[in-house]
């Protein structure tokens, strides 16, 4: 138990959890992050962030990998799981995820929130095939068509401005009689000669035969209600940035929140349970941005620092200091050792440095099948294995040249040390955002890979029947990671599961065939289809309902 009990447990990993990290762990408490999804939360699908004090700019991943960093370098320590249930009262609370039980005397809720639908008929019909939430994920998608953004917020605003540079035509619909913030980038939406914004109106329906063709909008203050159609041959789009629902199912039978769902916390983010504290976009506030749910979590951090020091002399329990190892900066001139040289290329020497202790854990060794064809997408891949190649003993690389029966080219096949396939691959550079799910798809592969609780081993061992599983993703795309690694772990676990990863931007034949308008796209079977962020229970859910029908 030693090993999971915790002073702080932090639930959410975006920029308030992280923050609170570095506060309680600079102050050399045990920390631990938990996570479910990607470190970084919300913000790191944001493109473009300006307003950040002392940064003049940066992207939302950029931004928060650095607050990891800063975390983990102080002594955090951070852990992918599902939260299942947690007991709050008392000294000790309890936190039961996937991956077991922690214990802690002291818990941050920094849960975030999540996009909010907006309600109109055929929202869900046509989720993936014109109706998205994500402008970075998707926005690519209807390059030269017509838009719908749904929304009057900051949010709502800065996504239509970003999707200018693909669509022809944006309207920005909003319930109320004027757009909910001020500032510049209203005046550039209200200016930008793409943009037109129909206040006091709402969608009430979407729809089409195969993609979005129609949507239908009423006027609230006249009741007029008139219908958009795409021109001949094309589709419509529409992006929802309705606002947020606060993540706070878990706990809101233990915690106070508002009425509309927000966790109630005082200016010291204390909750009305001693010992836990609130965070971020979960919390009942005036403004939801990074630099308020950073000064939140570093609050949040301080206020538990007081409350663990009372816990500490109330249980007559010594506290021993942990040491801290401050990052050193390198002396002027000296140069940090490399391991490799070289130009420029796929892999970053700080991204090769990383992977060494990663690799070092490798239990067999693994063999990755390259079969590659002439195509331009091939030469990418050949580079990129070229440089992944002398990183690791435990990793080979034999390149095969088309011709393989049954192998969509480029791929990346992941094999044991005899060449017999694993259930993995991927087509196309496992680059921008899938380079994680690259590795952890070797080390799944290799041993000992990631932990799962006994249920969901048990839940995948059922899978009986030859089960595909294609993803179609975007690099760009911070989604789309969960749901590869998820279902690669399952394919890593269950010989009668394949899962493959497409780089959509190449295979423009599978979009057409899916008819695929927003990623991340899980593709069952070669028949049924399904859009959005999914975690290895919710694809379980799936397999088992489609086996279920069957």
């Amino acid at each position: 138990m030693a090993d999971k009990f915790y002073d702080g447990v932090i639930i959410g990993g975006g920029p308030a959890g992280l923050a609170a990290a570095i506060y309680l762990a600079r102050a050399r408490y045990r920390v631990l992050v938990i996570e479910k999804e990607t470190i970084g939360g919300q913000i790191t699908i944001t493109s473009e962030v300006v307003n950040y004090p002392g940064v003049l700019h940066t992207d939302g991943k950029k931004l928060t990998e650095e607050m990891r960093k800063q975390a983990q370098n102080f002594g955090a320590e951070f852990l992918k799981a599902q939260v299942t249930s947690l007991a709050l009262e008392g000294d000790k609370k309890k936190i039961l995820t996937d991956k077991g039980e922690i214990q802690a005397l002291g818990v941050v809720l920094a849960t975030g929130a999540s996009p909010r639908q907006a309600g109109f008929k055929g929202e869900e019909e046509f989720r993936g095939r014109g109706v998205a939430y994500c402008a970075t994920c998707d926005g690519e998608f209807f390059t030269g068509k017509d838009i719908f953004v749904v929304g009057g917020g900051f949010a709502a605003v800065e996504e239509a401005l970003f999707l200018t540079r693909y669509a022809r035509k944006i309207r920005v619909v909003v319930r109320g009689k004027e757009i909910n913030c001020a500032g510049p980038a209203v005046e550039e939406l209200l200016a930008h000669p793409d943009i037109s914004v129909s206040f006091e109106t709402e969608i009430t329906e979407a729809g089409g035969k195969d993609m979005l063709e129609y949507v239908v909008l009423r006027k609230k203050d006249t009741g007029e209600i008139f219908t958009v159609q795409a021109e001949e041959g094309e589709n419509l789009g529409i992006f929802v940035f309705a606002g947020y629902v606060p993540a706070t199912e878990l706990f809101r039978d233990q915690v106070k929140v508002s009425d509309k769902g927000y966790l109630l916390a005082n200016r010291k983010q204390e909750t009305n349970v001693p010992g836990v504290y609130g965070a971020g976009d979960v919390c009942e506030k005036e403004l939801r941005q990074v630099v308020t749910a950073v000064s939140d979590g570093a609050v949040a951090a301080a206020s538990m620092e007081k409350y663990l020091f009372s816990i500490y002399q109330k249980l007559g329990i010594k506290r021993e200091k942990r040491k801290i190892t401050e990052v050193k900066k390198p002396a002027q001139g000296e140069e940090k050792e490399k391991i490799s040289s070289g130009g420029e290329g796929f892999l970053t020497e700080e991204m090769k440095e990383s992977l060494v202790p990663v690799f070092a854990r490798f239990e067999k060794e693994i063999l990755v099948k390259v079969y590659l064809d002439a195509s331009y997408l091939s030469r990418e891949v050949e580079g990129f294995v070229r440089e992944m190649e002398p990183l690791s003993e435990k990793v080979r690389y034999e390149i095969q040249r088309a011709g393989a029966e049954g192998v969509t080219c480029p791929s990346l096949r992941i094999c044991d040390s005899q060449g017999n396939y694993l259930g993995a691959e991927f087509h196309g550079v496992p680059g921008g955002h899938e380079f994680n799910s690259f590795i952890i798809a070797l080390y799944n592969g290799a041993g000992p890979g990631q932990s799962m609780g006994e249920d969901i081993r048990r839940r995948i061992q059922n899978i009986t029947g030859k089960t595909d599983l294609k993803i179609a993703v975007s690099l760009s795309c911070t989604m789309c990671p969960d749901v590869v690694m998820a279902a690669q772990k399952i394919a890593l676990e269950n010989p009668l599961v394949t899962a493959e990863m497409f780089d959509l931007a190449h295979y423009p034949e599978l979009k057409e065939k899916y008819q695929i308008m927003s990623v991340p796209c899980l593709i069952l079977n070669d028949s049924r289809v399904s859009f959005g962020k999914k975690g290895i229970g919710q694809i379980l859910d799936l397999l088992e309902e489609t086996a279920e029908e069957i």
